[in-house]
């Protein structure tokens, strides 16, 4: 393809294990399971910060997060501030992807979440639909370019899909980007389509074993409320008398997960169908991602942000006019993404990228590219290196520079792939060669200055 159009589709907080062409035979995801049968899946993709602003800029720019934000979390939760979001940029000062494809012409666009500053205009979006509240399905105020924005009635996710296929509708003149962002399967998850929430049964859904330790199961009510109402609870401050369901477990919480993100399928699926409708489809590069993964319950810990699998183990898909593949050898990354479908669009990579153009693996040149692996930071501190086979990692001081004598990590991901046995300090010389590379990464990756 010659200038394709490119999508980038990101949902939120959905890790790899819980998709069908992933390994899981319980979940319906058709419409990603298609995408993978005739694009290349990457079996092994990294989230590179596992938190939602962190990784979201890093996809924007092709940077690690100390690089182009100059801090590892989140740095608000936005909600319904004048100031959100920022209108300066303080932050993602180098090239970003929208601005990368503006440079060859085209015109670009984004839909759903943003969760990043500053606000999109600021970072090379011609056109923004963004809701303003992150973490509510409903009852959600949206932004349209700029303002204070209005609420809309019905369910974000079906809002934003129509806002896509008026998009679509259009006629272009020029090739698009398209940033899209699909909120589920990121709680609330009480707040969806009773479809969605009722769609599995909580005795079939599969538990991963690193949620029992000693035999038990996980059971948090603080976390569960968390996971169904999100916004409402910690931030709208619902009631503390409000009552979990009776019987809610972790197998309920699962079941729901499930439940949304066969809602990011269905809604993935409407998107492949209209590309279809309006004749685009054969000129357009789909990719499919998500910006982490969810521990839900995995070592009796909720959300995301750690160094462990399931946080940082994520869906990646590129889609169309390429030769079908299920890549095993490559681990990538979301700061992968920016180089990759630049160069595959044929648009210059800014100089300012920190991420890999995995292109020849697309094309079938190789399986692999040189120094595979992937280094990942957290807000909590952790820094880490996931190759093919072993993760290995270190905590930083109190001053995120400094790599501390303690709590360094070091899992055989082939012998043992539920990180069950810290196998750090045991003087393995993989273990040596990764701490070398980790350290020095560390110390030559630049951070922004704030």
């Amino acid at each position: 393809m010659s200038d394709p159009n490119v999508i980038v589709v990101l949902c939120d907080q959905l890790r790899a294990f819980e998709v069908g062409c992933y390994g899981n035979s319980t979940i319906r995801t058709p419409h990603i399971d298609r995408l993978a049968a005739e694009g290349v899946r990457f079996d092994l993709a990294i989230s590179n910060n596992p938190v939602c602003m962190p990784a979201r800029s890093a996809l924007l720019t092709g940077q690690y997060s100390r690089t182009c934000m100059g801090y590892l979390s989140n740095y608000t939760d936005g909600g319904d501030l004048p100031e959100y979001p920022a209108q300066s940029r303080d932050w993602l000062r180098d090239t970003t992807l929208a601005e990368a494809f503006k440079a060859r012409g085209y015109d670009t666009a984004l839909f759903g979440k943003w969760h990043v500053q500053p606000e999109p205009r600021l970072v090379g979006f011609d056109h923004a639909t963004y809701p303003r509240v992150h973490h509510r399905h409903t009852g959600q105020t949206f932004v349209e370019n700029t303002g204070r924005g209005e609420v809309v009635d019905g369910f974000s996710v079906d809002y934003e899909a129509e806002r896509v296929d008026q998009y679509l509708a259009q006629e272009h003149n020029r090739p698009f980007f398209m940033f899209y962002n699909i909120s589920p399967p990121h709680m609330p998850l009480d707040d969806a389509p009773e479809k969605y929430k009722t769609m599995y049964a909580p005795d079939e859904v599969p538990l991963r074993p690193n949620t029992q330790i000693d035999g038990e199961l996980p059971w948090d009510e603080r976390w569960f409320k968390v996971y169904l109402w999100d916004f409402l609870f910690y931030q709208e401050q619902l009631p503390h008398t409000e009552q979990l369901p009776d019987g809610f477990d972790l197998r309920h919480l699962t079941a729901l997960y499930y439940g949304l993100t066969t809602w990011v399928d269905d809604t993935l699926g409407r998107l492949m169908a209209n590309l279809a409708r309006r004749g685009l489809a054969d000129d357009t590069l789909v990719v499919f991602a998500s910006d982490h993964g969810d521990n839900l319950g995995s070592h009796h810990q909720f959300n995301k942000g750690l160094l462990i699998e399931e946080s940082i183990r994520i869906p990646l898909v590129f889609w169309g006019g390429l030769q079908p593949q299920a890549n095993t050898s490559q681990v990538a990354q979301l700061i992968d993404i920016m180089p990759t479908v630049l160069d595959f669009a044929g648009a210059d990579i800014p100089d300012s990228v920190q991420g890999r153009n995995l292109s020849p693996i697309l094309r079938g040149e190789c399986d692999a590219l040189a120094a595979n692996g992937a280094f990942v930071e957290t807000h909590a501190g952790a820094i880490g290196l996931r190759t093919p086979t072993h993760l290995y990692g270190m905590q930083l001081e109190a001053d995120r520079r400094t790599i501390s004598d303690e709590g360094q990590c070091f899992y055989d991901l082939i012998a043992d792939p539920y990180e069950q046995h810290n196998l750090a300090g045991e003087g393995s010389t993989i273990e040596g060669d990764l701490a070398a590379r980790l350290t020095k990464w560390n110390a030559q990756t630049p951070w922004l200055a704030c």
